[in-house]
């Protein structure tokens, strides 16, 4: 999650576990210091950007790890936290960087909770990066305790219901993302098409719009489903996945690596003769925020290059008015993807096996070589 929501859930459970001893401010304070600490890793001199990109949210990130420096900063805090029992003060510091990994495990992105005995990113991607429905239970009561120095009762029950609230808005969305992935499914079926993997997540700053990554070969769907509009609500859209086939790219570490980070949600393109990757999982069809060159098209095949990265595209000003019509359960065309509409749900038309717009049934046989 964004660093503002990691500050302001350690706040919260500075106040809630600290606060009756410590005082209202203190406990803020040192909640949101804790709370921002597994995101350090940011600022590690990776080798390249594919590195930085899938080694974040891992050592620091880890639960083991964690639990081994815990007590290393219940010895740092004793001198401001004389009033906190030592066992008390343990369990603060495990509960806020916990937190902090599992918060961010239930986003799309991964975090390898079991660094270093797997490497494996957990990500149910059941909540945006950013969400304000989730935030600002948290940040509130955060923002109330900088303007005291004791705690109330009052505030401090406040801090544990806004921890309630957040938790259970958590369990909401991964409702909302299965009500999501079955409606899909379910359209699939009726086309008779046999996916290959299917992925739901939501849409920005809410858990009322879901986009629904299907896999289908050397094609990939977005399915737009408003959870407001019902089941006959929504747009699908079909573009091309593989510009080559992936075979060409086993030879290269750049494509191992994400291959598997993205879990097969990914796609190969061609900008001239240099190879592109972009995890499709984040971001939006074009605009990727994760989007590499891997390596370049050459007569002798695809060879490897230092990965680069490439900057994503600008949010588009038509997609704020699609984003909150879909949001309150209207459906719309989203205006960036018209050209590889398939179907549209509400007017129950559409040909979910029809080829996508950008894709000739020749491209998944593409050579190697140039």
């Amino acid at each position: 999650m964004d660093s503002v929501t990691q500050i302001a859930l350690g706040s919260a459970l500075g106040l809630s576990l600290i606060g009756p001893n410590a005082g209202a401010r203190r406990s803020v304070a040192i909640g949101a210091v804790l709370g921002t600490l597994p995101d350090l890793d940011v600022f590690w001199p990776y080798a390249d950007p594919v590195q930085s990109f899938t080694l974040h949210r891992s050592v620091t990130h880890s639960l083991l790890m964690q639990a081994i420096a815990a007590p290393f900063f219940v010895m740092a805090l004793r001198p401001v936290l004389r009033d906190v029992t030592p066992l008390r003060c343990l369990l603060f510091v495990l509960a806020v960087l916990f937190t902090h990994s599992l918060l961010d495990a239930v986003t799309i992105y991964g975090t390898q909770l079991l660094w270093p005995l797997s490497h494996h990113p957990y990500g149910t991607g059941s909540v945006f990066i950013i969400d304000p429905f989730y935030t600002l239970p948290l940040l509130a009561v955060t923002v109330a305790g900088l303007f005291r120095r004791r705690l109330g009762t009052m505030l401090h029950r406040a801090s544990l219901v806004a921890l309630l609230v957040s938790t259970a808005y958590l369990g909401w969305g991964l409702w909302a993302q299965s009500i999501a992935h079955a409606r899909a499914a379910r359209h699939m079926e009726r086309s008779g098409l046999a996916p290959d993997r299917i992925l739901a997540t939501p849409m920005p700053f809410s858990t009322l719009l879901w986009r629904v990554i299907v896999i289908d070969g050397s094609d990939y769907f977005n399915f737009y489903l408003p959870v407001l509009g019902g089941e006959e609500s929504g747009t699908v859209y079909r573009h091309r996945r593989l510009a080559l086939s992936d075979a060409c790219l086993e030879e290269i570490d750049a494509f191992r690596t994400l291959r598997d980070f993205t879990k097969g949600f990914y796609s190969i393109g061609l900008a001239g003769n240099a190879v592109r990757m972009a995890d499709i999982r984040m971001g939006v069809t074009p605009d990727y925020v994760f989007d590499f060159i891997i390596g370049e098209r050459t007569t002798d095949g695809i060879l490897a290059v230092v990965p680069e990265q490439i900057e994503s595209g600008r949010a588009r000003e038509s997609d704020l008015s699609w984003l909150l019509a879909g949001m309150v359960g209207v459906t719309e065309v989203r205006p960036a993807e018209r050209a590889s509409l398939v179907a549209d749900l509400s007017s129950g038309g559409g040909d979910l096996s029809k080829r996508a717009a950008d894709a000739a049934t020749e491209t998944d046989r593409m050579p190697c070589a140039r």
